[in-house]
């Protein structure tokens, strides 16, 4: 039996107030919904369901402006009507109102979700909005010349566009609306975005715990300078690095792979909804490391969609373009999985990807996976002994433990459930010969 869902609604018998979800539906996906049924699915039986078939239809034009299918249906427990309610290309309102169907739940858009949402249905979004009172003479010559040298380098810009002036370079990335600079080039090579923009910068913290702030550190500035300020600070002062040397050469290894952070944070700068007024949030802790951006996912993406092979959707599209042609993210939607890659190469965890509310988190977690931190966890010599194996060998098997250990079947059996607990192993799921056991989080 169906039941109710982003796109079907269940209503026992019809109200004029039901005209908000048809909005709702028409400004979403479109959806369906059932009138003379209750809430699981069942016909009630609609008795007035023929003066409905020619009030609804009306009322629906007459009220939104729009059409809308009413289809009769009989059944053995009764008469329903199924109202059919098609996506539209552009913003529908109730007697003023715009109304959204989310999940299974419809909301009035009011403030700054009204004011995305009519963006979206003209084919606009927040980044390409026209910002009044600034020229492209306003803009810093600095962070062109920057923009300039690194398009050039990563072959993203031919020679001869260094001799364009700042007014073609804008106009060639489109970050003009007539006469007027759009909102995405005031984050892109203003000095002082936030003049503009409330919360456009980054914060980054230190903790002991999540209650626990050591120390922090604010970065300003247009977007350019926030990437290199914010990946310096965090090469330099918050992320530690193994000092080594081959001959005279210092080499530096840190506890994460540089090049998987500073993707995550420039997909933090990309994607982040600038119109929330609050900073992107990088958290440093002993282990791990999170970084935190307001926004949202595309419509229809889980994080499953994410960790797959998928499209690019930027949030900000013309941001993303600008960084891109910068030689800073690629097109082709695979920061996630160069993100993986590049931990797994390191020998680091997968890092996990999770939203909540208004926001998005990304969190990498440090190689813990050494004697003296798998230690502080409270493993025996046994168990580190495994955690080792498995790191070199990418799994172990209850033989494996029996044989590095010298131990009992049953010894390695209770020691490996323990590791499983500990959210350290994961089981393969098997019986028997076949069994094994790998690290959480760890390529195999």
């Amino acid at each position: 039996m169906t039941s109710e869902s982003q796109n079907i609604e269940f209503k026992v018998s019809w109200r004029d107030e039901y005209l908000k979800w048809i909005c709702g539906f028409a400004n979403a996906q479109g959806g369906t919904i059932f009138i003379g049924k209750d809430d699981s699915g069942n016909v009630v039986d609609l008795k007035d369901a023929k003066k409905l078939m020619e009030e609804i239809p009306n009322k629906v034009r007459d009220t939104l402006g729009i059409l809308v299918d009413v289809n009769l249906h009989q059944t053995d427990q009764g008469k329903f009507i199924e109202i059919f309610v098609e996506q539209y290309p552009y913003p529908v309102n109730y007697k003023g109102q715009y109304h959204y169907r989310s999940g299974s739940t419809k909301q009035e858009l009011k403030g700054v979700a009204l004011d995305k949402f009519l963006l979206q249905k003209k084919g606009k979004r927040w980044d390409g909005v026209p910002v009044p009172n600034i020229s492209v003479n306003d803009l810093k010559q600095e962070t062109f010349d920057f923009f300039r040298k690194r398009a050039l380098r990563n072959q993203r810009i031919d020679e001869e566009s260094l001799k364009d002036s700042n007014e073609h370079l804008i106009d060639n990335l489109h970050l003009r609306e007539g006469k007027f600079l759009k909102r995405a080039s005031v984050l892109l090579f203003y000095s002082n975005p936030e003049k503009y923009i409330t919360g456009a910068y980054i914060k980054i913290g230190f903790f002991e715990s999540d209650s626990n702030l050591k120390f922090q550190d604010e970065v300003h500035g247009n977007l350019f300078e926030q990437i290199e300020k914010t990946t310096e600070l965090l090469f330099t002062k918050y992320i530690k690095a193994l000092i080594s040397y081959e001959g005279l050469n210092r080499v530096e290894i840190y506890d994460y792979p540089k090049e998987a952070i500073r993707e995550a944070l420039l997909n933090a700068v990309a994607h982040k909804d600038y119109s929330g007024g609050v900073p992107i949030q990088i958290s440093v802790y002993n282990d791990k490391l999170m970084i935190w951006n307001e926004g949202q996912l595309p419509e229809n993406w889980t994080i499953e969609t994410l960790l797959n092979k998928h499209s690019s959707k930027p949030f900000n599209p013309d941001i993303a373009n600008a960084l891109f042609r910068s030689g800073y993210i690629e097109s082709w939607g695979r920061g996630i999985s160069k993100m993986t890659e590049q931990c797994f190469n390191f020998g680091l965890p997968a890092p996990s990807f999770f939203f909540k509310s208004s926001g998005f988190w990304v969190e990498f977690r440090k190689d813990i996976f050494n004697h003296n931190d798998l230690r502080k966890l409270g493993l025996s010599d046994r168990q580190i002994n495994a955690v080792l194996f498995v790191k070199d060998n990418a799994k172990i098997t209850n033989g494996d433990y029996q044989k590095i250990n010298n131990c009992s079947r049953n010894t390695a059996s209770n020691e490996l459930s323990d590791l499983v607990e500990k959210g350290i192993f994961l089981s393969s799921g098997q019986k028997g010969a076949g069994a094994f056991y790998s690290l959480k989080g760890i390529a195999q």
